[in-house]
């Protein structure tokens, strides 16, 4: 069994569609997975910060049970874990969204798996999970790649946390997730929930960048992960294209490696967006 979690609003909904096919596409191992989904309701920040529908989740669970029956969708609502621990807290505003602070909650949501890959939703796999999900981390709290720039302008071993390999049995021991929590509560951090993570971190496994690209696609690229990049031409300037940007995908990147997987994806939305279209 290989245990996957995504957190996020209905907006998520392109991001796990996209990475899930890529994952199936790319991957001997074709399940079983669970796909957790932590999600909340803090419309009182936005009126956009709302959990992820029923209807979503469904389709979702119906997509990747095509790829084997037991695969399964899990929604989790954190809204009152949220309430209790984050409301009103200095990181609420967080550069992101507060969507991004509720991995923090992987150690108090019930019957959570030992062994979690923490995966941001602009992630595609350009090669098989295994590689990545099969590594020894009995002895680590999480498995992690550098951060693109922040290995140049923080430190040599600045982490991303848009992959986090978690061995929660060992992040219970230690309290990491408790203490990031508690560092939220009363200190304004930049990155929020990556520099809580970072302090209050006893033991990590640092992974070769082909396990969180940042920035290029490499043949031997494991996750390919389409955060905002710093552009040169025509003129120095950042951009925040998507993997479900398909048109940008190939304009920008020149990429045509992922096209079987985002067809399929237009595709299914399509369907989706018709039956939706239909039941009204």
């Amino acid at each position: 069994m290989i245990n996957i979690l995504f957190c996020g609003n209905e907006y998520v909904f392109d991001g796990i569609l996209t990475c899930a096919l890529s994952i199936f596409k790319r991957s001997k191992y074709q399940g079983p997975f669970n796909f957790y989904v932590f999600t909340m309701d803090v419309s009182h920040l936005n009126p956009k910060y709302t959990p992820i529908s029923d209807g979503l989740i469904s389709y979702l669970d119906e997509v990747v049970k095509k790829y084997h029956p037991e695969n399964k969708i899990i929604k989790v609502d954190v809204t009152d874990i949220y309430n209790k621990e984050f409301k009103g807290c200095p990181n609420e505003g967080c550069y992101c969204s507060p969507y991004t602070l509720i991995r923090l909650f992987a150690d108090m949501v019930p019957n959570m798996p030992d062994k979690l890959l923490y995966l941001d939703v602009d992630i595609m796999f350009n090669r098989d999970i295994e590689l990545l999900y099969n590594i020894d981390v009995e002895e680590y709290e999480y498995a992690a790649a550098r951060d693109h720039y922040g290995k140049y302008l923080v430190q040599p071993n600045y982490i991303n946390a848009g992959v986090l390999l978690f061995n929660l049995k060992r992040c219970k021991e230690t309290n990491l997730l408790g203490k990031a929590r508690d560092l939220l509560k009363v200190k304004h951090l930049p990155f929020a929930d990556q520099s809580a993570i970072l302090r209050s971190t006893t033991k990590r496994k640092m992974l070769p960048q082909k396990f969180n690209d940042q920035k290029f696609l490499h043949k031997h690229t494991v996750v390919r992960h389409f955060s905002k990049r710093l552009f040169w031409l025509p003129y120095p300037h950042t951009a925040n294209i998507k993997q479900w940007k398909v048109s940008l995908v190939h304009k920008v990147f020149h990429y045509y490696q992922f096209d079987d997987v985002l067809y399929e994806y237009i595709y299914l939305k399509g369907k989706y967006e018709e039956r939706i279209k239909n039941e009204k």
